[in-house]
């Protein structure tokens, strides 16, 4: 006896199920595919909501850690877990976390994988493990170096932070710097919205306007200002003259040109416009009017 061929369109239409559901993908909110008109990803980072949610999850675990071990004081057990270090672990991840945050919060067309920055150059992390070992080889060998509490933080250092009396529970001048800087860099960010790109922008984009107003009236290029203090402020509190120093002559070589080429763009997109403005407003990095 002939039985009917029951399985075949069973199977055609789990199939086209299938590629409905894979079409329904791109328009979900995990999507970490940029426009076609943005920068697409280096590629050295699978692009992949997978892989946002893994740097994020590391990112989160890293900053719990480093920000735990900081408000503690330091953890006396171990010579090298100062609340220092832990700060500067803890400034460091949350900074690339909330540069993917901001990106895919206000910026929607140009977020993937490399919105975290963490494919931001060798020299971006030759420089900071370049810091780390100077405080570990200046702590070691010379702990007094790393004692100056007006730098770093105030008060009794040896307690954790949070159980210090109010008077002397005060942030030192590098964490001050560290915050302003974040609060600068994404401030700039949120506000520049679908017209602030990780990338220098060579061609005009129909939505692509000039922004003037907010965080922008006081600083022509005010993400790179923030990143150039925040960048500043984790050596001072590290207290690492060396790596300070290094950090200026490299961030001074990177953001020099850098602006002059996104300046000149600017004027062949606004003309007159951005003129009248770089004339007005400064960019509030040293050396760079």
């Amino acid at each position: 006896m002939a039985y009917p061929d029951v399985d075949a369109p069973v199977l055609s239409d789990a199939f086209e199920q299938r590629i409905r559901e894979r079409e329904q993908i791109r328009s979900r909110p995990l999507e970490t595919v940029p426009a076609v008109t943005a920068k697409q990803p280096h590629g050295t980072i699978p692009n992949t909501p997978l892989a946002v949610s893994t740097i994020s999850f590391f990112l989160g675990s890293i900053f719990a850690l480093g920000f735990s071990v900081f408000l503690s004081g330091g953890l006396s057990s171990f010579w090298f877990a100062t609340y220092q270090l832990a700060f500067f672990v803890a400034s460091w991840s949350a900074f690339h976390w909330g540069e993917f945050a901001v990106t895919a919060g206000w910026n929607r067309d140009k977020v993937s994988v490399d919105s975290f920055l963490l494919n931001n150059g060798p020299w971006y992390h030759i420089a900071n493990s370049l810091a780390v070992i100077e405080h570990l080889l200046v702590l070691y060998f010379r702990p007094s170096l790393k004692t100056f509490p007006y730098v770093s933080s105030t008060g009794e250092l040896n307690k954790p932070l949070l159980s210090r009396p109010c008077h002397v529970c005060r942030f030192g001048a590098g964490i001050i710097v560290v915050f302003l800087g974040q609060f600068l860099r994404s401030a700039a960010m949120i506000k520049a919205a679908s017209n602030f790109s990780h990338a220098v922008a060579f061609r005009k984009n129909a939505g692509h306007h000039l922004v003037t107003d907010g965080i922008y009236a006081w600083s022509r290029h005010p993400s790179y200002a923030g990143f150039f203090y925040w960048a500043l402020g984790t050596q001072l509190v590290l207290q690492n003259p060396l790596s300070f120093c290094l950090y200026i002559v490299l961030l001074m070589r990177f953001f020099s040109p850098r602006i002059r080429a996104e300046e000149r763009a600017l004027v062949s997109f606004f003309g007159d416009d951005y003129v009248s403005y770089r004339n007005q407003v400064g960019t509030w990095i040293p050396f760079i009017p």
